[in-house]
């Protein structure tokens, strides 16, 4: 007997299950672009093809709108940094340079990271979100670098060190590189401009240095 193909969606039907995805993605253009405060939900709209009503139909209000924004495009690269990291072959040292290399190409290379800029611009007037933030985000890619310092402790290859210091020399040049993308590099010229990745391998190496036991 032959089989029934299911017919494919009805065209408006495929319409109704992209909206959610096309306002986030329009959301996160606007945001990167002016800032929380100065977006306005008319303008997402207008940019996703739809009407103010309908995003409110998937997204109650801007903050709502913002927190999906921060799921789609940075929850779920931590949530997969994890995944990665786990079934990562190398010592710490290796794995700590792989680790900060893959969240500038997933995260620091991508428009997304002007999210980071627009937190540290506003969060003094929006402390829900920049707590949101925190726990979202912050803390959960934290918990990830201090595994990876406190596994390299464990096993020999560090010695010991305040983790939750040297979590922060990790991190702190992968912030410059994003501040320094969103704010500084239109200022100089092609030929001042930081090479990421150069920059990234070349700190991850002086941090393995300095961490290595005797």
């Amino acid at each position: 007997m032959n089989s029934i193909e299911s017919p494919a969606p009805h065209k408006r039907e495929r319409r109704k299950q992209d909206r959610p995805g096309e306002l986030i993605e329009a959301a996160l253009d606007i945001f990167v672009e002016k800032g929380f405060a100065a977006t306005r939900v008319e303008e997402v709209a207008a940019r996703a093809g739809v009407s103010k009503g309908t995003l409110f139909l998937y997204f109650p209000s801007k903050e709502d709108l913002f927190k999906a924004v921060v799921r789609e495009n940075l929850v779920a690269s931590v949530a997969q940094g994890a995944e990665d990291i786990a079934q990562f072959k190398g010592s710490s040292s290796e794995l700590l340079e792989w680790m900060m290399l893959q969240w500038w190409h997933r995260y620091g290379a991508t428009k997304a990271s002007g999210i980071s800029k627009l937190i540290m611009s506003e969060a003094s007037n929006f402390p829900d979100l920049a707590v949101f933030f925190r726990t979202e985000v912050i803390e959960p890619a934290h918990a990830l670098v201090r595994n990876v310092l406190q596994a390299g402790i464990e096993s020999g290859e560090f010695r010991p060190t305040n983790v939750e210091l040297a979590l922060h020399s990790v991190m702190a040049p992968l912030i410059f590189l994003v501040m320094w993308k969103h704010a500084m590099s239109p200022c100089f010229s092609s030929q001042e401009q930081i090479n990421p990745e150069a920059f990234i391998s070349q700190h991850a190496r002086l941090m393995a240095r300095g961490l290595s036991a005797p």
